[in-house]
């Protein structure tokens, strides 16, 4: 992704310069920060086991599964977007998960969020995608009024499915000590 481009938002950041641009390696320790950071945002800073390694293997080799934008406020690390491409067979079409975006709460305000996810939808679209989706916490009330605000479309017939740990390793046939082995 060799991408960059400067935002500059107005009026609620006096002329303060937001950029916006594509994650290096070099910044994996900010974006694990960011993640610990909206982890205790959403009430469970003990859920977060990502390492930096795991974040450098997964996003910064030769086939990435995730790509990130990290934003920053006149150089400081401001927010980031977090987001890999899904697939709808029913659409025969590729889209983009948006998994999350973050904005620290002394940069909130200035419009860093909404250029974040308007750089995610432009990457959508320039690759080609069809939709753009993500998860809001039902509490999160700034956040479902930002997105409506958008225009975003909620889901509420659709229940999120999760299995993980000793249930995955069960459903997948395998042996807790094999899983952890093999990776």
């Amino acid at each position: 992704m060799a991408w960059s481009f400067v935002v500059c938002v107005t009026p609620y950041n006096g002329g303060m310069a937001i950029t916006i641009r594509p994650a290096t390696s070099a910044d994996v320790p900010q974006i694990l920060a960011f993640i610990r950071a909206l982890a205790l945002y959403e009430r469970d800073p003990d859920a977060v086991t990502a390492t930096e390694a795991d974040l450098l293997r997964d996003g910064f080799g030769p086939n990435p599964f995730y790509f990130c934008l990290i934003a920053e406020c006149d150089g400081a690390a401001a927010g980031f977007a977090f987001y890999f491409f899904n697939y709808s067979t029913w659409k025969g079409r590729p889209g983009l998960y948006l998994e999350d975006i973050f904005v620290q709460p002394e940069f909130r305000g200035l419009g860093i969020g909404k250029a974040l996810l308007q750089q995610v939808a432009a990457f959508a679209v320039e690759r080609g995608c069809l939709r753009l989706q993500w998860e809001v916490l039902d509490w999160n009330t700034p956040a479902i009024e930002f997105y409506r605000a958008m225009e975003a479309e909620f889901l509420d017939e659709w229940r999120n499915v999760r299995v993980s740990g000793d249930a995955l390793r069960k459903l997948a046939g395998v042996e807790a000590g094999q899983a952890e082995a093999a990776h």
